[in-house]
């Protein structure tokens, strides 16, 4: 369960409130979610107790997070922090500071993430803030990876894993691993890409017997997209039929989604686009009800690439026009890196110059902006499946590159350091 709604405040005040809050968790665990929002909604009515409204808050927040109502997660959130600021108690306001950075995190507005995340860095609480501080850098990174900022979103990763570690947090390391995973699927390491939500299937396995269903069915997400690149179609189709079975039994809309358009892309590696078109229609409602942008813009992407299938390039064209809207609103540099790669490719086929050559340039700008090269090679990252290594310092390189070379240090950091005059 939760930090949100395990933790017991102090200043809780009324045994009542204590007592309707805990019914309402018990009956979430149950899988009786609208009782439980009905009881905490009753609770939030009537309480006058601050201690006691911030915790039922927290626990609406993280049951509107699971139901992918983020607009209503974001409403709460803000309730929240008001209550935490009338406090004036920092552990509380680390704790609002979090939920309104998930908030933004998963309706897809990264920048005020990435500055919720830093307020909540800089707060000086207890020990319960530090132990917070390992969720504020997943969400930070989730938020830079949401950016392209590969570099800060391994820093971020790695920060995580060391409060999970220090903590015994294995919740929390499941959850990092799935992150990781995912950010090695965009930088194309598939090995890296498998190599880790497998870490987050063996903690849910070894440790994970009282924990949600979700950590399971996430962890199986993350493997399925993995096989899907490694083309081990079959390995993909049984890890996603998984996921949804448990995201189907709780409810779990942003997960459904996430499985639909995995399904899609699945039939669509198969060349089925008769069986793909109606998946990623179906992602696509879900996606645009709960406000996931990023996932939206994944969709069109991968409509692009049917009708690409078909021949059907104005189809296409109309489709990566959609994506590109989509991942400007949010700064997504990586999904406009993919729209010119394959509007290049529709001009090429067509003999239109003047576009190709266009197209080529705004590529090779978001290869740059977004440093997707090896520091030694000079080669790109990303374009094709490749072992990269990441050293401490997050800067990242072809594995083969740092072992035919050798460093005693990372090179970027080097270059980055050489100030005139003391060269």
């Amino acid at each position: 369960m939760n930090i949100f709604m395990r933790r017991l405040a102090p200043e809780m005040g009324q045994d009542q409130t204590k007592q309707q809050i805990e019914k309402g968790l018990r009956l979430y665990q149950s899988n009786q979610t609208d009782k439980a929002l009905h009881v905490w909604t009753k609770v939030l009515e009537k309480t006058s107790d601050p201690g006691g409204k911030f915790r039922v808050l927290g626990c609406l927040i993280t049951a509107h997070s699971e139901m992918g109502k983020y607009k209503d997660m974001l409403k709460y959130a803000l309730d929240q922090i008001d209550t935490a600021r009338e406090m004036e108690d920092p552990d509380y306001l680390t704790e609002g500071y979090l939920n309104l950075a998930r908030s933004n995190e998963k309706l897809c507005d990264f920048q005020k993430t990435v500055s919720y995340c830093k307020t909540c860095l800089n707060m000086q609480g207890t020990t319960v803030s530090l132990q917070l501080n390992g969720q504020v850098c997943l969400s930070m990174g989730n938020a830079f990876l949401g950016l392209s900022v590969f570099q800060k979103a391994l820093e971020s990763y790695e920060k995580a894993l060391r409060y999970a570690h220090n903590n015994d947090d294995k919740m929390l390391e499941c959850r990092v691993c799935c992150s990781l995973g995912n950010i090695y699927v965009h930088l194309k390491d598939y090995e890296k890409a498998l190599f880790f939500p497998c870490k987050a299937a063996e903690l849910v396995n070894d440790y994970g017997k009282g924990w949600s269903l979700k950590y399971r069915a996430m962890s199986q997400y993350h493997m399925s997209v993995a096989y899907r690149k490694l083309e081990r179609l079959p390995d993909a189709m049984e890890c996603c039929e998984e996921s949804m079975k448990i995201a189907l039994q709780h409810g779990d809309r942003p997960l459904q989604a996430l499985c639909l358009l995995n399904f899609a892309d699945i039939h669509r590696c198969r060349r089925d686009t008769d069986k793909a078109f109606p998946r990623y229609e179906s992602a696509l409602a879900i996606m645009t009800e709960i406000g996931n942008r990023l996932g939206q813009s994944y969709v069109y992407l991968g409509v692009a690439k049917c009708w690409l299938l078909q021949k059907e390039y104005d189809k296409a064209l109309d489709s990566l026009q959609r994506a590109q809207e989509l991942a400007d609103g949010m700064g997504n540099k990586l999904c406009t890196l993919k729209v010119h790669c394959l509007r290049e490719g529709i001009y090429r086929s067509r003999g239109q110059q003047e576009e190709l050559t266009e197209q080529v340039v705004k590529f090779l700008q978001c290869v740059e902006e977004l440093e997707l090269y090896c520091g030694m090679c000079g080669e790109s990252i990303g374009d094709r499946d490749q072992k990269l290594q990441a050293l401490p310092c997050s800067h990242i390189f072809h594995l083969r590159c740092l072992q035919t070379n050798g460093t005693k240090g990372c090179p970027k950091c080097f270059k980055s350091s050489m100030k005139p005059g003391f060269v």
